[in-house]
Order: C-alpha cells, then sequence, then structure tokens
C-alpha cells in the first residue's frame, strides 16, 4: 500500500521559513518523551528558532550559559529545545544548577560540552529527568565512562570525522541514541546517516544571510520571496 501524504497547511505570513535537507527524514529519529526528532536546528536565534520546520533545537552557545537566556528560547520556541549548560568555562555545582533550571523552564534536554568531568556529567543525570546530552569531538573521548556516568545521548561534533566517530560508538553501542552533525552537504548528511546517527543537527543560514537575498529581491522591484 502506497504511502499516503500527509495534509498539509502553510498560511500566508508564516510561509516563507526555513527548511531542513529533505534527506534528514532517512534516519531513523530519537523518541523523546513520546516526540520523535529527527532534525534538530542548531541555533540560538529566537526568530529562526520559530520560523524553521525542525523537529527541535539545540541552543548551545560559546559563552557562560545563563537561566536568563535559556529562558528565552523556551519562551519562544514552538518545538523542544536542548539547551546548552555548559561543562567547559562554566563547572561544578553551576552546571547542575543551570541543568535544574533549563529543565523547569522546559527543556527537553540539557547539553554539556566535551571538557565536562564526568563527576559533573553523573551529578547532572542525578538531578534532572530530562535526557543528559553530553558532546563528542574526537575518538579520543571516553565513550565507556561517558555512559558509566550516566550520559543518555551522545552529540557527535567531530568535523570531517564525524561519520567515521558515529560509526566507531555505533559499532560498539548500537543502542545508545547518537545525534550528529551532518555536514554542508546533502552527501554528507547521508554518509552520517550511513554511519549510524539517530538525528541530524542542522547549521541553517545566519538571519543576516536570508535578509540579504530578501533586500536583493527588494532592490529588484520583485516582493517578498
Amino acid at each position: 500500500m502506497s504511502k499516503v501524504p500527509a495534509p498539509e497547511y502553510e498560511g500566508t505570513l508564516r510561509k516563507f521559513m526555513l527548511m531542513v535537507p529533505e534527506e534528514i527524514e532517512r534516519c531513523s529519529g530519537i523518541k523523546i518523551f513520546g516526540k520523535l526528532i529527527k532534525s534538530i536546528v542548531f541555533t540560538t536565534d529566537v526568530s529562526t528558532i520559530r520560523n524553521v520546520n525542525a523537529d527541535a533545537a539545540i541552543a548551545v552557545y560559546p559563552y557562560t550559559p545563563q537561566p536568563i537566556i535559556n529562558q528565552a528560547f523556551m519562551l519562544a520556541a514552538d518545538i523542544p529545545v536542548f539547551c546548552g549548560i555548559g561543562g567547559g568555562l562554566t563547572s561544578g555545582k553551576r552546571v547542575v544548577n543551570l541543568a535544574l533550571h533549563a529543565e523547569f523552564q522546559g527543556a527537553i534536554g540539557v547539553v554539556l560540552n566535551a571538557p565536562t568531568p564526568d563527576e559533573i556529567v553523573q551529578k547532572v543525570a542525578h538531578t534532572v529527568d530530562v535526557p543528559v546530552v553530553v558532546t563528542v569531538v574526537s575518538d579520543r573521548d571516553d565513550i565507556e565512562a561517558r555512559l558509566k556516568s550516566g550520559t543518555s545521548i551522545f552529540n557527535v561534533s567531530a568535523a570531517k570525522n564525524t561519520a567515521e566517530l558515529v560509526r566507531k560508538i555505533k559499532r560498539a553501542h548500537p543502542e545508545v541514541p547518537v545525534i550528529a552533525t551532518g555536514g554542508p552537504t546533502k552527501e554528507t548528511i547521508l554518509e552520517t546517516i550511513a554511519a549510524g546517527a539517530n538525528a541530524i543537527t542542522w547549521t541553517p543560514p545566519s538571519p543576516g544571510e536570508v535578509f540579504a537575498g530578501v533586500m536583493q529581491t527588494y532592490r529588484e522591484g520583485k516582493p517578498h520571496p
């Protein structure tokens, strides 16, 4: 029996939005609290979070995590959000407190940076009821120790080595959920999925890049695209 296409409503004002690559639909997804998540947009821009068709957002940033920032994501989002809570520059009890605050604000998961000590991962895992997502950046990371510490999901971000690292993790632990960066092309996305990634993070164009295209159409006397 052929699959019946889902009915669709686009509206008028929100029809202009960012669309994740269709190739991401080929991954299995990760089911969290009954929600199946395949595509995860990587952004801290609330206007992007509100105008993208991704299943979820991952909001991590290079500054010291602050509850007010994570609260802003939760307030603006109409999709689940994985919130960054530090682990690199920010560590110790502050990370645990940030994790608890993110859960209270509605985060579907908390994300720890690669340098986070295993004992901090363990404390976070014992404190919150949402998935603890730990970022993995190279094959030097101790996957076994991370799992023993309470890691729920791995977030693989190893640049050009991402697919190979996903493959290595899945060979040893096929049951462990893995989120991974899809890379810049359809081919790299498919390669990462073939390696075993259950969900893919996608980096969208910045608001400035999107605006540049819109402004160019205006300069040509054309209506909004």
